[in-house]
């Protein structure tokens, strides 16, 4: 693929998210099973889910009000060095309030997507780093697509604790050794960040730093605004499947184990970055909200049937159909979102509505902690499903007439 047309910052960038995606991958399919080895219970375990993205949420305010005051380029750095430190934690330690602080402190991501801080400011920073305006979808699509495709090979990863569990090594302590793969990602992640352009600071008629909308125009607060709500409503839905959760249902219900959960997800993983690359040419003929819409429906009705999957063969099939569809509207969504604002309100448009879907998706672990305990282990399938076809409905009827430069 010729990349002539991304600068060497955009290049940077796609190969941090490379890097970091590739850790995230493993994790999420770990993180669940290892804490219920260590004997944390199911609402123990959705609590230490939930504070992996409360502190998206912290980070991604702190980028909306510093970001532009003490660098972009400074705050990526300090983020990759939180998450070396977290990643320090959980290799050192299983004591519950420890691990607790690293999930709150560090980049700690289990969702099997990108929702944390680097997103954010990434988000608003890729733009910049392409000339032409019907580039915008593309950068996006091969961000997304990149970056998945990192995370399946990352997923492969977490079946070498049951291939190390073959030469006598127990499976916890296994697992702990993918925290020092994790730590070693990052610190890869941060010698990146370190060679960096200024090119990537906010200009100089940037709107200043600051939380809230009070720096954007009344237009883009009204744009902003119905997304951000929007957008929790679709977290809030995806926070009941979130890959930790999807991963341990496979564990649970199927008895499937980490060998053959690595190879599901690395598989659902390389469908997802496939259909990335579709969306592009998807949304070109029918516009990126109709795109968003008409994919992400489909995909959800299939997460509901998964619900009722009767033997693990089905289940597997249903969600390959599933991940084949549900994230195509994630590449046509930030690049709408970076369409309709002016560029210098890209930051504060990232910031709060991935915020707002922080927020949301930080609650539902915990509920489905007692979802599952209450109801069934399915039960959380549902009530995201129904969430999350809400959430397209919605952003049909909101934003269907509002159309980014290149459509208009």
């Amino acid at each position: 693929m010729n990349l002539h047309w991304i600068s060497q910052d955009g290049k940077l960038l796609l190969g941090a998210r490379i890097v970091r995606t590739f850790s995230y991958g493993f994790l999420s399919v770990i993180l669940a099973i290892y804490l219920h080895l260590i004997g944390f219970n199911d609402i123990l375990i959705g609590l230490v889910l939930t504070a992996t993205l409360v502190n998206s949420v912290f980070f991604n305010l702190f980028s909306s009000a510093y970001a532009d005051k003490i660098g972009r380029r400074k705050t990526l750095i300090i983020y990759a060095a939180l998450m070396i430190i977290s990643s320090i934690i959980f290799f050192v330690t299983d004591n519950y309030v420890a691990l607790v602080i690293a999930a709150l402190i560090g980049t700690i991501n289990v969702t099997g997507s990108e929702v944390g801080a680097f997103l954010s400011l990434e988000q608003a920073l890729l733009p910049q780093t392409v000339h032409d305006i019907k580039k915008r979808n593309s950068i996006f699509a091969i961000y997304n697509a990149v970056g998945t495709f990192a995370l399946s090979a990352g997923v492969l990863l977490a079946g070498l604790p049951s291939l190390l569990h073959n030469y006598g090594i127990d499976q916890i302590s296994a697992i702990k050794l993918l925290f020092l793969v994790y730590a070693a990602c990052a610190v890869a992640v941060l010698a990146i960040y370190l060679v960096l352009s200024k090119n990537i600071e906010a200009k100089e008629n940037a709107p200043k730093s600051g939380l809230g909308m009070k720096h954007v125009s009344k237009k883009s607060q009204g744009i902003i605004a119905k997304m951000s709500a929007l957008f929790a409503v679709d977290s809030f839905g995806g926070g009941f499947v979130i890959q930790s959760i999807i991963s341990f249902w496979f564990y649970t219900r199927f008895g499937a184990d980490l060998s053959s959960l690595s190879y599901i997800f690395a598989i659902a993983g390389v469908l997802t970055a496939i259909s990335y690359m579709a969306s592009t040419r998807i949304a070109s003929k029918i516009g990126l909200v109709n795109t968003m819409v008409f994919t992400h429906i489909p995909s959800n009705v299939l997460l509901i049937i998964l619900a009722f999957a009767p033997s693990l063969s089905i289940a597997v099939a249903l969600y390959f159909a599933r991940m084949s569809l549900s994230q195509m509207d994630v590449p046509t969504r930030q690049s709408y979102l970076m369409g309709v604002v002016h560029e210098n309100e890209r930051v504060h448009a990232a910031v709060l509505t991935n915020t707002s879907r922080n927020i949301s998706q930080a609650i539902s672990p915990s509920l489905t902690g007692i979802i599952i305990s209450t109801l069934s282990l399915s039960a959380p399938f549902v009530v995201g499903g129904v969430l999350k076809i809400a959430y397209d409905v919605g952003i049909f009827f909101s934003f269907r007439r509002i159309k980014p430069p290149e459509e208009l």
